[in-house]
């Protein structure tokens, strides 16, 4: 893996969907426009078509803005292949019947960038035990998603903040995030925000981008 272990800014992350030509435009737009972190998730994708799209979105990122990190969603094998192949991939996203972390991080090595979602305060505090491998925290859904259907009940802002004074590892809140809700949430103590819809299926996922990294400069009373 290429790049060093935190060294990645959470802010705004993105989560692509999709296997076509889009997800690789905007994943590439967003790292240009300052977005830290492109996600590469598929669910629908085999593990052959899920390397070759994070291989394409790796090579359009890295052309676009260097310092974005691209991470594989669940498939830990996805990311190692790439990255062996000098791909410019920098670790993973576990879901909770992923790959166990520690596995993963003994696959893919010290300077990886490891996340793992945990969405409920039981889930926040055992994934503790496991600093050691990840990086930090997925936490949703914040509102009801067509994307990716829970059913668990939405944490809102409010939800945030038990989350994050239980949890030393970064929370990066997700789950039909939109732009306009970045300052509530930074005032939470979250340290990024996920998007897929706000900036997958924005006219210009720039300005969006540009939004959501605008919301953390905003005070709050």
């Amino acid at each position: 893996m290429s790049a060093p272990r935190r060294a990645v800014d959470l802010r705004c992350c993105l989560v692509t969907s999709g296997t076509g030509d889009r997800a690789v435009e905007t994943a590439a737009r967003a790292a240009a426009a300052g977005a830290g972190v492109v996600q590469v998730r598929a669910k629908e994708a085999t593990a052959r078509g899920l390397m070759e799209l994070a291989r394409q979105v790796a090579r359009a990122v890295a052309a676009a803005s260097p310092r974005t990190r691209v991470l594989v969603n669940d498939r830990a094998d996805v990311a190692w292949a790439l990255a062996r192949q000098g791909e410019a991939v920098h670790g993973v996203h576990l879901g909770q019947d992923d790959l166990p972390a520690r596995d993963a991080r003994a696959l893919l090595g010290p300077r990886a960038l490891i996340g793992m979602t945990a969405g409920t305060l039981p889930l926040v505090r055992r994934a503790q035990d496991l600093a050691g491998d990840i990086d930090y925290l997925g936490a949703g859904p914040f509102r009801p998603t067509p994307t990716k259907p829970s059913r668990r009940v939405p944490l809102g802002v409010g939800g945030y903040r038990d989350l994050v004074a239980a949890s030393a590892l970064p929370i990066v809140a997700i789950g039909n995030v939109r732009p306009d809700d970045v300052p509530a949430l930074a005032a939470t103590g979250v340290a990024g925000t996920a998007m897929v819809r706000a900036i997958m299926a924005a006219p210009d996922p720039a300005v969006e981008v540009r939004r959501c990294l605008a919301g953390w400069s905003v005070p709050q009373d």
